[in-house]
């Protein structure tokens, strides 16, 4: 029966998210457990990925911070989903993965609570951006979506992709230099 209620929730959340027409009709618990509507960040460029606490891609927290400061006064926002899908790497809780983030890399750009990004329970946000047709699946921690001002899903980079690769920066930087379109 469970079987069958999660495979009911998996169906659910990707038929959902195929009706969404862009990461704006989405919503999100935050670390710290209040919902949020991603339409908060409305003509922002997003940085969407999926984070880990005991991964050899951790580091990359420090990268995606400095990405923040880099370009928050640009209009560039991270927000960091906690999954744990790969190897188990994200087993702490939302107060344990906020304590973890603050001390170890002074994060502040938002975080939200831990989701599944794969699988039968994958949440409806990872549902959209992995069915887009310029997403992917997920294929392990801190994998990267680029999302434009204007809700829609850019770019795929994947764990290997250092937040400071090139390749990035140039699409952030190309993305934020586009005007909003409605």
């Amino acid at each position: 029966m469970k079987k069958l209620l999660r495979l009911f929730a998996g169906v659910t959340a990707t038929a959902g998210a195929v009706a969404a027409g862009s990461v704006y009709d989405f919503s999100a618990e935050t670390i710290t457990g209040e919902p949020q509507s991603l339409a908060q960040y409305k003509e922002q460029v997003l940085l969407i990925v999926n984070t880990a606490s005991k991964c050899g891609f951790t580091k990359q927290y420090a990268g995606l911070q400095d990405l923040y400061e880099k370009y928050k006064d640009s209009g560039l926002v991270v927000l960091g989903f906690p999954a744990n899908n790969f190897g188990g790497q994200e087993p702490g809780t939302n107060q344990e993965i906020a304590q973890f983030c603050s001390t170890r890399f002074n994060v502040t750009f938002p975080m939200f609570g831990k989701i599944s990004v794969k699988g039968d329970d994958i949440d409806p946000l990872y549902a959209w951006l992995t069915a887009h047709p310029n997403g992917a699946k997920v294929s392990w921690n801190f994998n990267k979506f680029l999302v434009g001002r204007n809700g829609d899903l850019i770019a795929h980079f994947g764990s290997r992709t250092a937040p400071d690769d090139p390749k990035l920066t140039e699409a952030i930087e190309k993305a934020l230099a586009e005007p909003a379109q409605n």
